[in-house]
């Protein structure tokens, strides 16, 4: 009883605040796409923690209890929550600029539960209750982490260009294969794992949020600024190439787009296939960190998800989580189980491109397969970073 009655106090103080609140990104799915489950794969870029190791995260039951305690660092601070969308409070320095956002409110107007928001773009905590529970998101202070960063081009672009170097150190080259090769007790030598060094560890920011930063080529120095990343370095280099990739012209007249929030993919994805009976899938691996092995095609299992037009978003390298999405014609989808000769199983999903005459001729997928633009079906799994949106 002693720690209800402030709790009951301070949800009278902030109601006001509740009515204003936006919805989260995860809300925002579920209002748009309220019959499609949310992959893994971005659910999990919703929720990265990039709080230093001195920092606490305590959750507890699906929207009961969470506590937040950092330890007095420049931008930490407390968040405490109590219920299932009653009560929320974000305690931090208060730096110029920066600020907490308290909300408190049972649903009605704003998507319900509760949200917190507080820090600068870029290097703000946010904190959201809903039906589906409790999610904390710290995101990293200063320069974003990547892992095995190299900056590359896109192999999942169609005006892409291998080198030749790339048919023996590119792990994604393993992903690539012919669509006659779709059947039980085939062996394929992957990696999964290979493409977390791809895209890297950036989570997504809010819609709000994303488009109070700069990207494109004009205001590229102001972006490596706001991202405190040198000018000239293997980082900046690597978000150049995808600004780079994403104002290219388009090819063949494919329909592309660079999403910078999960807001912005779903709204392109519906766009091109409607809301009421699309769904979004991605490749799900049972370990991380899997080596590259040899896999089955499970005897039973293969499963055609989508045989006409896709939308498939590919993750960049920036330091905030950016999608390359196409929409894609003439593509069949399919679900492919998977077992490693080290009994790991993967729900893979593969998408197979009827027509690649507009490829580049030097496109990876042609050197690891031998085959010409424009003649065979060539496919490829995703990785497990990607997402493909398809209409049943």
């Amino acid at each position: 009883m002693a720690i209800r009655l402030p709790m009951i106090c301070l949800l009278g103080s902030f109601m006001v605040v509740a009515i204003a609140a936006d919805l989260t990104p995860e809300r925002y799915w579920s209002t748009a796409l309220p019959n499609t489950p949310i992959p893994n794969s971005l659910h999990n870029l919703l929720t990265l923690d990039f709080t230093d190791e001195k920092s606490t995260n305590v959750q507890v039951g699906k929207g009961g209890v969470n506590v937040n305690a950092g330890k007095g660092k420049p931008g930490g601070g407390t968040a405490v929550n109590v219920g299932k969308g009653g009560v929320r409070v974000d305690t931090g320095k208060g730096k110029p600029g920066g600020g907490t956002h308290v909300s408190v409110g049972s649903g009605k107007g704003h998507g319900g539960g509760v949200a917190v928001h507080t820090g600068k773009p870029g290097k703000r905590t946010d904190v959201g209750v809903g039906k589906g529970g409790v999610t904390v998101h710290t995101r990293h202070k200063g320069r974003p982490i990547y892992v095995g960063v190299k900056p590359g081009a896109n192999p999942f672009v169609y005006n892409y260009a291998a080198k030749e170097t790339q048919l023996h150190d590119d792990p994604n080259a393993a992903l690539f294969f012919l669509e006659k090769d779709l059947v039980p007790g085939k062996a394929m030598n992957v990696r999964f794992n290979a493409e977390d060094g791809y895209g890297g560890k950036t989570a997504f920011l809010p819609r709000g949020e994303a488009e109070t930063v700069p990207f494109g080529s004009e205001k590229f120095l102001e972006t490596l600024k706001r991202f405190s990343v040198e000018a000239g370095s293997e980082e900046a280099e690597m978000m150049k190439k995808t600004i780079d990739e994403c104002e290219a012209k388009k090819v063949g007249g494919e329909e592309k787009y660079c999403a910078t929030s999960l807001e912005s993919m779903v709204d392109f994805s519906v766009s091109k296939l409607g809301k009421y009976h699309v769904r979004a899938v991605s490749t799900e691996v049972a370990k991380k960190n899997a080596p590259m092995q040899k896999y089955k095609i499970a005897a039973a299992g293969i499963k055609k998800l989508s045989d006409d037009k896709s939308v498939v978003c590919h993750k960049q390298k920036y330091p905030f989580a950016v999608f390359y999405c196409h929409k894609a014609m003439m593509t069949t989808v399919y679900a492919v189980p998977l077992e490693g000769e080290n009994g790991m199983r993967t729900k893979a999903v593969a998408v197979c491109h009827k027509n690649t005459s507009a490829w580049n001729p030097n496109h990876l997928a042609f050197k690891v397969l031998k085959v010409k633009p424009g003649t065979v079906p060539v496919c490829h799994f995703l990785p497990e970073s990607h997402v493909v949106w398809f209409s049943y």
